[in-house]
């Protein structure tokens, strides 16, 4: 199985800028994807990035241009830079890491998260 730890939360004013980091750890050779999602009050988790193993990234309309994934090639770290924050950014922010099924651990894991906060 794989453990994800986020960081980099905080609140910020709008226009603010924020990195979030996630680092995974455990079965981290089994990783094929590792995303961003978030959860704002009173709403489902929506998914906001995804960086897969092959180079390849993809992103929600409601952040493309304003928040780019980054990851590092060592399958553990990856990152979230969001510019242009506005207040409807607000949620818990959580990391996934989308499994191999050949590697029968599981099918994917979700961090803790960690909360972003914009105020005008």
């Amino acid at each position: 199985q794989v453990s994800l730890v986020e960081s980099g939360g905080g609140s910020v004013k709008t226009g603010d800028s924020l990195r979030l980091s996630c680092e995974a750890s455990g079965d981290t050779q089994c990783i094929t994807a590792l995303g961003w999602f978030r959860r704002a009050a009173g709403q489902e988790r929506a998914m906001l990035a995804t960086a897969y193993k092959d180079g390849s990234s993809i992103y929600a309309e409601s952040v493309k241009g304003r928040f780019t994934i980054s990851r590092d090639i060592g399958n553990k770290l990856v990152f979230l830079q969001m510019n242009n924050l506005r207040p409807e950014d607000t949620a818990v922010y959580e990391c996934r890491a989308d499994m191999d099924p050949s590697c029968r651990k599981g099918y994917y894991y979700y961090g803790s998260g960690t909360r972003v906060t914009v105020s005008s």
